[in-house]
């Protein structure tokens, strides 16, 4: 049943639900840095499995919510691009845990939290670019867009520097494709965190 406030209310409801989307991917890359700094006992996984399925929830709700609104804050098909968006981000990091935890005897002389570290911060900015959607303002939005661009930017470097490591001769072929492999993962999830700032950045420009 449609209420009048459902119908012709301000649409408060999807920010709300796209800033605690936001938060539970930030949680997942920030319970993954925690993981990659102490490598000495066995992985954790439920903290990545409960982030997804809130993610999911969340997603749930949203499509709920763009069922039964008959007016949205911002256009129902950037509501849906934000949240497909989220959505990948902690899928993207389960992804990494879930493997990781299986190959942990082959990697514990490898030091992936410094990346992870980057993980969590443009996680953490992509937070901040959700919060300010209700505002609607450019300068501060295009502020954070420059500061995930720089995080994407400074992880891409580093994947170079990797590359140089895996074709050096000095690596076997095992520690060659678990190196590729685990990286490409955290690459791909920091990505993620780009697209979805971009997508955020693109919603403020147009109604800017």
């Amino acid at each position: 049943m449609f209420s009048l406030q459902t119908m012709f209310g301000q649409g408060n409801q999807f920010y709300d639900l796209l800033e605690e989307s936001a938060v539970a991917a930030h949680d997942s890359a920030k319970a993954l840095h925690e993981m990659l700094k102490v490598t000495e006992r066995e992985p954790a996984l439920d903290a990545f499995k409960l982030a997804r399925l809130r993610q999911r929830d969340v997603s749930e709700k949203i499509s709920q919510e763009l069922v039964d609104s008959f007016i949205t804050p911002i256009e129902r098909e950037d509501i849906e691009a934000l949240t497909s968006a989220l959505y990948k981000i902690p899928k993207q990091i389960e992804k990494f845990a879930d493997r990781y935890s299986l190959a942990l005897q082959h990697l514990g002389h490898i030091d992936f939290a410094p990346r992870a570290a980057m993980l969590e911060q443009a996680a953490a900015v992509v937070v901040e670019m959700i919060k300010l959607l209700r505002k609607m303002k450019l300068e501060p939005m295009k502020a954070l867009n420059d500061e995930l661009r720089s995080i994407e930017n400074e992880a891409d470097r580093l994947m170079l520097e990797l590359y140089r490591d895996i074709y050096s001769g000095k690596l076997g072929p095992l520690q060659m494709f678990l190196l590729k492999e685990f990286f490409e993962i955290l690459e791909k999830a920091i990505d993620r965190c780009r697209e979805a700032g971009v997508v955020a950045y693109d919603i403020v420009l147009k109604n800017s």
